[in-house]
């Protein structure tokens, strides 16, 4: 056990001679654009020298944020807007429909994807996440479908088909539901 404490000591003082430069330019750095600040660069440096690297992250993260937060504040400050530009995130249905048209165009880089699946076996009776285009394709894509997935499609199908079978509604948004349906029991059946 003692072995193992002397190398840690001796790994440590390795990384701080390593560091010692490093803090030294940056020091050196910030003391001749502010002079303001000599002493307690000084002093933050002496006590960075002496911090192990968990803590030494952390000050380093924390003055990074707080330089963030002036930043912030001059450009409030001069009337330039701050504002954060988010790429805009596809919807599950956009995600969906760009993957059945991937399946269908070009298979050799099309990748099975569950979640895609599971979306586009929940919604493909309805007609506005589903257009028709898509579900042709999506018919064709059915016809491969294996395993339990096949088969809790053809459940939830017949399941659909019961329950609108007893209601005589003329809704035409079920009439078109109950057509998609009756294609899918045709093909998985």
């Amino acid at each position: 056990m003692p072995k193992i404490n002397v190398e840690k000591k001796e790994k440590k003082a390795e990384k701080r001679k390593k560091l010692k430069p490093h803090m030294a330019q940056k020091a050196e750095v910030e003391l001749e654009t502010e002079p303001k600040k000599k002493k307690q660069n000084l002093q933050a440096t002496k006590e960075e020298e002496e911090l192990t690297a968990e803590e030494r992250r952390k000050l380093e993260r924390k003055l990074k944020k707080e330089r963030k937060k002036k930043e912030k504040q001059l450009m409030r400050e001069a009337g330039i807007p701050i504002k954060k530009v988010e790429p805009k995130k596809q919807s599950g249905s956009e995600l969906a429909l760009a993957y059945l048209t991937s399946w269908s165009e070009n298979p050799e880089k099309w990748k099975f994807q569950k979640t895609r699946q599971t979306w586009l076996l929940l919604h493909m009776y309805d007609k506005e996440k589903v257009p028709d285009e898509y579900f042709t394709i999506l018919l064709d894509y059915l016809q491969g479908l294996q395993g339990g997935a096949r088969d809790i499609t053809v459940q939830k199908a017949e399941a659909f088909m019961k329950e609108f079978d007893g209601s005589d509604a003329e809704d035409p948004d079920l009439l078109e539901k109950c057509e998609r349906i009756r294609q899918v029991l045709q093909l998985l059946s």
